[in-house]
């Protein structure tokens, strides 16, 4: 198992393009100077120990030296033991809606965003709970299983948007219903669902059902609603404008609100509570307090332990690149020329 500590500096190999590029047009204008003082004849008599592949060495030495450096920055560490540890918290699954609804701009910058920063800010809360992603829009489908890893968990919780499900419309009680698949019977511990929505819901006979077999199987039930009651247009986009509102069979513009009564309704029949999540923090606030005042069960989990700081290989190895390209001269090695790997040796 591989973490890196800083991964900001991953940024950093963007710059390997860019001197590419520069080498490149520096070639091409040396290569254009060089015809106009003399042709390729007279200068290899001229300069006949300068190389024409030393540069392109120099280069690619730089490259391996700076790219080996940045990963020493980047500090990456290997686990290098899988133990299994005793934990006590409480299991929680988080049903984010992706629905066409949750890209109106009544919240900024927009309904789907808002939800993912909700959730992202409820783990950085947690301890030691176990987490569970779920996205749903007209079928619910798993994102991530549950898990102590919360690095995994907000890389996939990033990675949704509203595209990602061809079925659209809004079927809370298939959410529901994924979700007492989630969690382990034989552990026992306390089970929470998290529903964020904007509270649309296209299955309200059945969801008040799906609600009442979740609370059967122990599960706590709370939502989040996620935009204004006033409601808003829901813009689509191309390449980030906005090139029409979507507008429904009769060709009225559709507006979509918040449904805070469906969101309630789920909650009080689900042991649980609405919150509304328009301030990030008082929301987050409240959801923190509410877990603190759950029993927190014993649970096993299995994770890599004894990490070892790996960066002291990478930055020798990158200082190795540099010093080579820094003692690399331009013109022939004498044992290479001997060999003419490159076909230097000048026609006689």
């Amino acid at each position: 198992m591989v973490q890196f500590d800083e991964k900001l500096y991953f940024y950093l190999l963007g710059i390997i393009p860019v001197l590419v590029l520069l080498f490149l047009l520096l070639q091409v204008w040396k290569k254009s100077k060089q015809r106009e003082f003399a042709d390729a004849k007279l200068l290899k008599r001229l300069a006949p120990e300068k190389s024409s592949f030393k540069s392109t060495l120099k280069l690619i030495f730089l490259l391996l030296g700076f790219t080996f450096l940045t990963l020493g920055l980047v500090n990456p560490k290997i686990g290098t033991k899988l133990e299994t540890v005793k934990r006590e918290g409480v299991d929680i699954v988080f049903a984010v809606d992706v629905s066409k609804s949750m890209l109106a701009e009544d919240i900024a910058p927009n309904r789907i965003e808002k939800s993912k920063r909700l959730v992202s800010e409820i783990i950085n809360q947690l301890a030691s709970d176990r987490i569970g992603i779920i996205a749903y829009a007209g079928q619910a489908y798993p994102q991530l299983p549950i898990t102590t890893d919360y690095g995994a968990a907000k890389m996939f919780l990033q990675s949704m948007n509203t595209n990602m499900l061809s079925s659209q419309g809004t079927a809370i009680n298939s959410a529901i219903e994924l979700a007492t698949t989630y969690y382990d019977d034989a552990e026992q511990t306390n089970r929470v669902l998290f529903i964020i929505s904007d509270g649309e819901d296209h299955s309200e006979g059945t969801t008040l059902e799906a609600v009442e077999k979740a609370t059967q199987n122990g599960i706590r039930i709370f939502t989040i609603g996620v935009g204004k009651p006033k409601g808003a247009p829901i813009p689509i986009k191309r390449r980030g404008v906005v090139e029409s509102l979507k507008k429904n069979a009769q060709g009225e513009v559709v507006i979509t609100k918040l449904n805070e009564a469906v969101l309630d309704a789920i909650a009080q029949e689900g042991n649980g509570q609405y919150i509304n999540g328009s301030n990030t923090e008082e929301a987050v606030d409240f959801i923190k307090e509410e877990l603190n005042q759950m029993d927190k069960k014993e649970f096993e989990a299995k994770q890599f332990a004894e990490y070892k700081d790996q960066f002291q290989w990478f930055l020798g190895i990158g200082l190795l690149f540099l010093f080579l390209d820094i003692f690399l001269l331009d013109r022939k090695t004498k044992w290479l020329k001997k060999l003419n790997l490159f076909n230097e040796h000048d026609d006689e």
